[in-house]
């Protein structure tokens, strides 16, 4: 590994803890005008002290964060589908060039996979061909992984998934959380970030957070439990208080309750 990616790397899981507080706002690439991210700039600002990492699309980016703000970026490059094309979600291809990627000095890029559906083939070599070119010039790749309809949130499948992204050279792993979670993070030799997944209650996300951490990932990359959150600051604050400050949930769900206020 060279000293480009390196010290990439170290930007977005600091060396410090070795854990990662990411935040996913790339949703509008299929979703369009996601519920808390109609005016993206608004929701985000307040967040960024309280995050390591920030996930979003190249036109989120350019239009919505001013070019001075001081966090690393994981880029968003995969996409092609929309939320109405559901036989087809997520059969997705590269987006942005890593031209492009490198324009906007990123720190990582992000694309997703999907294992157990017929056109997963088409996603592994659009994301080893990612991997080709950002390696090329340093730049780490984060794998986002899903499985197919019908298998779950289900270790033995998420191991699968998860297992596959590291062997074709991602050097960060996002899965889901789910039972026998140690079980994919010590079968996946590069760290793993969980996904925040749809909104829960928050005390039931920051839960998830806790067992996630102690389960062996290193951090979590959420969205919709925090711009969704009835306090997206104080959420952002109790996320970030179990990935860097060893906070229990009940500790956790208290500094979101005092910014709920």
């Amino acid at each position: 590994m060279d000293w480009g990616m390196k010290n990439r790397l170290s930007k977005i899981i600091k060396p410090k803890d070795g854990h990662t507080v990411m935040l996913a706002v790339d949703h509008g690439y299929f979703m369009g005008p996601t519920t808390g991210l109609e005016k993206l700039d608004e929701m985000v600002k307040p967040l960024l002290p309280y995050a390591d990492v920030l996930m979003p699309t190249r036109g989120g980016l350019r239009n919505y964060i001013p070019p001075e703000t001081d966090i690393p970026i994981c880029l968003r490059v995969s996409g092609g589908t929309s939320i109405i094309n559901e036989t087809n979600l997520l059969h997705e291809g590269i987006i942005v060039s890593m031209e492009d990627a490198i324009r906007l000095n990123v720190s990582a890029v992000a694309f997703s996979i999907l294992v157990g559906q017929p056109f997963e083939r088409d996603t592994l070599l659009a994301f080893t061909q990612t991997i080709d070119e950002a390696n090329r010039y340093g730049i780490p790749v984060l794998a986002v992984t899903a499985v197919g309809r019908g298998l779950g949130k289900d270790a033995k499948y998420l191991s699968l998934a998860s297992r596959m992204a590291a062997e074709l050279g991602a050097s960060i792993v996002k899965t889901y959380y789910c039972k026998d979670f140690e079980k994919i993070v010590e079968s996946c030799p590069v760290p793993i970030v969980i996904a925040g997944g749809k909104k829960v209650p928050e005390k039931d996300a920051l839960q998830m957070a806790y067992d996630a951490l102690q389960a062996g990932a290193i951090g979590v990359d959420m969205g919709r439990n925090i711009f969704q959150s009835s306090s997206p600051v104080g959420m952002m604050k109790a996320v970030n208080a179990i990935v860097h400050k060893n906070a229990t949930p009940k500790d956790a769900f208290e500094i979101f309750k005092e910014n709920e206020k």
